[in-house]
């Protein structure tokens, strides 16, 4: 479903009109206020947007793809990049795979299809607007670049997406804290680089960034840091509480995340 379809089944109240900054969860959420938004913002902690930033430090450009089936490798063949595989399935000839761990260990490919069916999901939900990758390794160099771009404002919004996660086995969305913290930061430092005004929504998610001392405790602690490292992969949530580790801004340029910065 395109986003002109999902605008008029959603009304005018939940569109968060007269901001300058706008969060939502989802792919609906992000369907929801990406026609009325400058640019969008995907945050999904654990571990897409994590990996984007890490693969777009090593120079590499990721394609996201919705699905991990039999397209997927079709898709990477044609659109001659690598293609990452599950976690349980990295070898020495697919080093690559959505840990952002296993990613900084790997050499650093030329093009990489990231499957994932999150942040991946949102971010081929949005149509004709800049679709940005923001993690807590990189929220506040994201915010600075939005607002050189003079978005942020009423007249140029910007809308935050968190991610969120599925239910095992229902097609249900979980909201996810680590995603909701990713996005407090983002809005954070957009509000220190001077973006505004908060819709209400992002007012009460910016508290709960600012609020709280220890954000790499509350993704260690929360259900999905513990369940990655329950399954063998803490060192995928030690990557992504890296807070403030990277400059990087990965933005959706031809079906492609790349560094804006690069080039500029």
């Amino acid at each position: 479903m395109g986003g002109e379809q999902i605008s008029r089944v959603i009304p005018d109240w939940a569109e968060q009109r007269r901001f300058g900054v706008r969060v939502d969860w989802g792919p609906v959420g992000a369907q929801a206020l990406g026609p009325g938004s400058a640019a969008v913002v995907v945050v999904d902690i654990l571990s897409f947007t994590t990996s984007v930033s890490v693969a777009v430090d090593a120079g590499t450009e990721v394609l996201p793809y919705r699905w991990r089936d039999g397209t997927a490798a079709r898709f990477a063949a044609d659109s001659d990049a690598e293609l990452a595989v599950g976690r349980r399935e990295v070898s020495e000839r697919r080093p690559w795979s959505l840990s952002p761990a296993a990613l900084r260990r790997a050499p650093a490919p030329r093009r990489l299809v990231l499957p994932s069916p999150n942040g991946s999901a949102i971010s081929a939900a949005v149509d004709g607007i800049p679709v940005i990758a923001a993690c807590l390794r990189n929220a506040s160099a994201v915010a600075r670049w939005i607002v050189d771009q003079g978005w942020g404002t009423r007249e140029q919004p910007v809308s935050v997406i968190a991610a969120g996660e599925h239910w095992p086995g229902r097609d249900v969305l979980r909201p996810a804290i680590e995603d909701w913290l990713g996005a407090a930061a983002v809005i954070a430092a957009l509000v220190e680089s001077g973006a505004g005004p908060l819709s209400p929504e992002a007012t009460l998610a910016r508290s709960s960034y600012t609020g709280n001392a220890d954000a790499a405790a509350l993704v260690s602690g929360c259900a999905s840091g513990l369940e990655l490292a329950s399954i063998g992969f803490a060192d995928d949530v030690a990557v992504a509480v890296e807070i403030e580790s990277s400059s990087a801004v990965p933005v959706l340029t031809d079906g492609a995340f790349v560094d804006a910065r690069v080039g500029a």
